[in-house]
């Protein structure tokens, strides 16, 4: 993981040389750095993470050069975005799949967010070559470690997280999916989002130019650490809190990482799993109360997990409500459709204990009893 010799692979990949703003090498280096000196990868993880560097590096000058060959594309309008901010393991992704069944949103797919020019069009947005290419690498990854589809699946054509974007400026917790880097993570905490946060604007603009419109509905968990950053980007985003019981969270968040990690390393990673996972929910709860406390003018929309899992048509209808939406009645037939044909567990039972981690369930009570009790979350 040599800085140059990535930044050199990326450059003749893509044929071109220009990364756009400097500010990602910071996060590029530290992150190699930390790659060498702790990740401690096997061979199939040494090789998955170097190729995911350079395919981010290999995007990003993609996206510039396209923006400098078509420069109407700083014209195209990033209108008050639905952004579902966290937290990680209460229920993101099944938002952001019921929201991906109105016609009249847009959300990122797992594909495009790696593959990004030419922009798709209405046509090809989630059929052709590119996806086809994207669901053969997700399958393969899965041959790898089957217990991934388990744990967490999605489908190239499906929405994603915009941590894929945000790792292709190193400012992004998609690197800490896939490898155990304490070092770039500290750095990560008291890192500027601000370059992140532009350079996913540009991405955005990129994408929508095919003529692929619509609402956009975007989430990631890691918004919840860069909350400012992403609000002075995109002041009229409307955004939505995900809370869950935080001994569970930290159990499947600790899972999550475990499987992801864990088919790149053969080294023990546990106790700093265990260890950092929970700071980082607790990192995320203290962020979220603080951006609330400083800009009371900002609307959260917080939901139940719980809610979202009993009810899910209903508490679409009530972010919508509360993002001045009209869930009308092809968009409210879709999200039911997609509900009765996607049964938790579809793919198979996620377990897990936080005793597998050395976590007392105890100890995690206590210490977010104060945000349990604020939102009046339900234990499970």
């Amino acid at each position: 993981m040599n800085v140059d010799e990535v930044l050199d692979a990326a450059a003749e990949a893509a044929g071109s040389d220009d990364f756009g703003p400097d500010d990602f090498r910071t996060g590029l280096a530290v992150l190699c750095e930390s790659v060498e000196a702790e990740a401690q990868l096997n061979d199939i993880g040494r090789f998955a993470m170097q190729q995911n560097v350079i395919g981010s590096l290999v995007n990003r000058l993609k996206v510039h050069d396209w923006i400098r060959a078509n420069p109407f594309i700083a014209d195209e309008r990033i209108v008050a975005p639905l952004v579902v901010v966290g937290m990680f393991r209460a229920g993101t992704t099944f938002l952001s799949q019921l929201l991906d069944q109105d016609p009249h949103n847009r959300a990122l797919l797992r594909w495009e967010a790696s593959d990004s020019v030419p922009p798709p069009t209405p046509q090809t947005y989630r059929a052709g070559p590119r996806v086809d290419a994207a669901n053969q690498a997700i399958d393969m990854l899965e041959s790898l470690n089957p217990q991934m589809r388990v744990v967490h699946h999605e489908d190239a054509e499906g929405p994603t997280e915009c941590i894929t974007l945000l790792g292709q400026d190193f400012k992004s917790l998609t690197w800490e999916a896939l490898a155990n880097v304490p070092t770039y993570s500290q750095w990560l905490l008291e890192a500027d989002y601000a370059s992140a946060y532009a350079y996913h604007r540009r991405a955005l603009q990129v994408l929508q130019s095919g003529g692929r419109r619509g609402a956009w509905t975007l989430k990631s968990p890691n918004h919840a650490i860069a909350l400012p950053a992403l609000a002075a980007e995109y002041p009229d985003a409307n955004l939505v809190l995900l809370h869950r019981d935080p001994t569970v969270l930290c159990a499947s968040a600790c899972s999550l990482i475990s499987t992801l990690t864990g088919t790149f390393s053969d080294a023990d990673h546990t106790a700093y799993i265990a260890t950092h996972w929970t700071d980082m929910l607790a990192e995320s709860v203290d962020r979220s109360e603080t951006f609330r406390s400083t800009h009371p003018e900002r609307r959260i929309i917080d939901v139940q997990y719980a809610d979202l899992v009993c009810d899910p048509l209903g508490t679409v209808e009530r972010i919508y409500a509360a993002s001045d939406r009209e869930f009308d009645g092809p968009a409210r037939d879709a999200v039911a459709a997609f509900v009765a044909a996607n049964p938790k567990g579809r793919f198979g039972a996620h377990g897990y204990r936080l005793e597998d981690y050395g976590l007392e369930a105890g100890a995690i009570a206590e210490r977010f009893a104060e945000y349990v009790e604020q939102y009046d979350i339900p234990l499970e």
